[in-house]
């Protein structure tokens, strides 16, 4: 599919985007954990999401939609399924899982789309095996498909090279299930809807940041079923971070609408704000998780340089490349490595597109520079990423842009379309 954005226009208008991809995910598997019925809300039917979804069907869980709402109720001993249980392409559905069913008897096979067999795998497998986890996979245990033989597990005392929600995740819930308390280190507080959402539900986790600003986070043993979730699955500030940076950069006005405001999902506002926008969060509710408003309006935008908290913002590094290309001056992204195993090398994606764009950037090896300028029209390379892909239709509201292999939009963001038609004129070709 072939995405041509031919004119924006400036704009003053409300986005309810998406339901969170992150907290969506988190609810079908932590599903599995609980007695009783689960019942959500707003949960996202995106493709990656419904897979989760149905691997929890595969696993033994009841799944029914009532209404507006999907009840889960899990079964007594996860089964053993019949076939192998499909991710999409979802790093979070795989790697989550990954420590979920090293720690449940039985056999497993977790693959998915050509994107995420590329991606690595150690990251999570490596640790997993250490506490005694029975996981092979292809190309020296690195790449999906992953055969997972579920045993019990030992206790562990962690320290994570990376801040990595997904790793973490992983091990928090292999840590549930070992003999004895378990401890996790990671360098940086990474996302942590896991923790948030696992104490709510009544499991014994808890996190202390120390004086090095590194996470420490001590496991306890499960001693009984977890309570059943009953959650408003709040909207995705990373989807919706699209919108704020159209505003951004067009000197329009979005109002993003009942998006969570945990402080390490909305990092990339912050920065969007350091550069210039004018940007509030107006607080409704703070249950599971703080929920509310953002108001974002476009200024003139500068330069900036980011090195810090990169965990909270790794996801929305594209879309603020898009920021940086038409900002006053140079910017600058440090520290920033993991995206060369996302979805694609998001490094190159954005570095060799932007110079499509006639805007001058610079590759590092963990990260690039960006000397803002004026955007001209190009053939956007989206190298099958979806957050690559909408990064570069937000920049077709200041040029024409034609984005190759543009379906991959539809799996995580399916509303993208109408909502972007708001604010832009585009036409969608089939690549045949």
């Amino acid at each position: 599919m072939i995405l041509k954005v031919v004119k924006g226009r400036k704009f003053n208008e409300e986005f309810e985007v998406d339901a969170d991809k992150s907290i969506s995910h988190r609810c079908a598997i932590f599903s599995l954990l609980t007695e009783g019925e689960n019942r959500i809300k707003n949960y996202l039917k995106a493709e990656d999401t419904l897979n989760s979804l149905e691997i929890a069907k595969k696993l033994g869980a009841v799944v029914e939609e009532i209404d507006d709402e999907i009840v889960i109720k899990a079964p007594d001993k996860l089964r053993e399924p019949d076939d192998v249980l499909y991710c999409g392409n979802s790093g979070t559905t795989i790697r989550i899982y990954m420590g979920l069913l090293a720690s449940n008897e039985g056999f497993y096979v977790l693959t998915g789309d050509e994107y995420l067999r590329r991606r690595p795998m150690k990251r999570v497998i490596n640790p997993l095996k250490k506490i005694g986890a029975d996981i092979d996979a292809r190309d020296n245990g690195n790449l999906a498909p992953i055969a997972i033989r579920g045993n019990k597990l030992k206790n562990f005392h962690y320290e994570s090279p990376i801040a990595s929600a997904q790793v973490k995740s992983a091990l928090i819930l292999a840590g549930l299930y070992a003999n004895k308390p378990s401890f996790y280190k990671e360098p940086f507080l990474s996302r942590d809807h896991t923790e948030r959402m696992l104490k709510g539900m009544g499991a014994k986790i808890n996190q202390s940041i120390n004086e090095n600003n590194e996470c420490e986070i001590e496991i306890y043993p499960l001693k009984e079923k977890l309570n059943p979730l009953n959650i408003i699955v709040p909207n995705d500030p990373s989807s919706a971070f699209f919108f704020a940076v159209a505003a951004a950069i067009t000197k329009s006005q979005a109002i993003i609408k009942n998006v969570t405001l945990n402080p390490t999902r909305i990092e990339a506002y912050r920065i969007l704000e350091k550069m210039g926008a004018e940007i509030d969060y107006l607080l409704k509710d703070n249950k599971y998780e703080p929920i509310g408003d953002i108001v974002v309006k476009g200024t003139e935008l500068r330069g900036i340089e980011i090195s810090q908290n990169i965990p909270w913002l790794i996801d929305e590094l594209p879309a603020l490349s898009i920021a940086m290309a038409v900002a006053n001056g140079k910017s600058i992204v440090r520290n920033a490595k993991e995206l060369r195993v996302k979805e694609s090398d998001r490094i190159k994606a954005v570095v060799e597109n932007l110079r499509k764009c006639e805007i001058e950037a610079y590759e590092f090896e963990d990260g690039y520079e960006i000397i803002g300028g004026e955007v001209k029209e190009a053939k956007i390379d989206s190298f099958g990423d979806h957050r690559i892909a909408m990064s570069f239709a937000i920049l077709g509201l200041l040029a024409p842009m034609e984005i190759t292999k543009a379906e991959s939009i539809n799996t995580s963001f399916p509303n993208f379309f109408n909502l972007f038609k708001k604010i832009a004129d585009y036409r969608i070709i089939d690549a045949d």
